[in-house]
This record gives structure tokens, C-alpha cells and sequence, in this order.
């Protein structure tokens, strides 16, 4: 189970991460800022990002640097918080979705939980419902090095789903995106 807040559960102007990257084109649709959330629960064999995985490594980032720093870039489409695990600092994670998208930029998020799983912890956790809904793409479920397959976009392995948040909030059910 996340270590959810693990630093300050009523903090929400800084995040816990393991590093960004400026400007991405595998992170999601367009060219994407990524943000690396320090600390998962999950620890998936053959993570592609297994540095992330200790709660108490990486280091503090307010969401005001973060935001200046995607504020320097015209190019960008959104915003990419993978990890690690967001769902591990759900309030800090949709305080910086939401600041995103008053910019006009989209959020995708990386999550080993499934859709169904993060729908069931947002019934105890508001900050979760929070971040589901200001979620435009949600790339969800563990890794299985089993399942790994290079050739999908966005995802490493077959059993993840891109989902198309806005679309399956619209409609009611789960649309995955094309």
C-alpha cells in the first residue's frame, strides 16, 4: 500500500521526485514536461525506473518551481507525472494537475494502480478523486516483465491501458484512447 503523503499529508505546495525531464515525446501525446514522483509501493521486476522506488530518496520540489520551469516552454502539450507512484502524494499531485491545466496544458498519469483500484481508494481518499479528475490520459496497471512489449506507445507492458479520462467521464464507462 502507498506510503500516501508520507512527507506532510497537508502539505501540498512541494512533491516529493526523483528528477524531470523538460521535454518528452514518449510520455504521453505531443511534447510533455515529466515529472518523476520519488517513492512506489508497487516495485514491479524489470521497472524501468526502479531508482524511484525508495520513499526516502529524491528530493523536495515546490509545485511553484515546477510550474515556472513549464512556463519557460511554449512547446509543451502538458504535463506527465509518472514515477515512482503520484498516487503516493495524491493532494501535491492535483494541486499541480490543476495549476497545469489552468495553463491550458493536459495531464497524463502514469499509475501501477489499475483505474478500478484508484476509483476505490478516491471512496477514502478525496486527493485521489481530485487527481482522477483532472486526469485527461491515465496510463494504468503494474508492470509485468512478462508481458513487456517495446512496441507499445506510451505503456511497457500489455496489460497497462491508456485511458482517455475525459471521454470515459463523458460517456460513463471506460474508453480507452485511440
Amino acid at each position: 500500500m502507498c506510503q500516501q503523503d508520507k512527507w506532510n499529508p497537508s502539505k501540498t505546495e512541494t512533491l516529493r521526485i526523483a528528477g524531470v525531464i523538460r521535454e518528452s515525446i514518449v510520455d504521453g501525446p505531443g511534447i510533455r514536461f515529466t515529472v518523476f514522483c520519488q517513492g512506489c509501493p508497487h516495485d514491479c521486476p524489470g521497472c524501468h525506473n526502479p531508482h524511484t522506488h525508495d520513499f526516502a530518496g529524491g528530493y523536495d520540489c515546490s509545485i511553484a518551481k515546477i510550474l515556472a520551469e513549464v512556463d519557460k516552454d511554449p512547446l509543451l502539450t502538458g504535463v506527465t507525472l509518472s514515477g515512482g507512484e503520484p498516487l503516493c502524494q495524491p493532494r501535491a499531485c492535483a494541486e499541480l494537475a490543476r495549476q497545469v491545466q489552468e495553463r491550458g496544458l493536459d495531464v497524463v498519469l502514469f499509475s501501477g494502480y489499475t483505474l478500478e483500484e484508484l476509483e476505490a481508494m478516491a471512496e477514502k481518499e478525496p486527493a485521489v478523486g481530485d487527481l482522477l479528475a483532472r486526469t485527461d490520459y491515465l496510463i494504468d496497471g503494474r508492470f509485468i516483465l512478462a508481458e513487456k512489449d517495446l512496441t507499445l506507445q506510451f505503456r511497457g507492458s500489455q496489460n497497462q491501458r491508456v485511458i482517455d479520462m475525459k471521454a470515459t467521464r463523458k460517456q460513463g464507462q471506460l474508453v480507452l484512447a485511440t
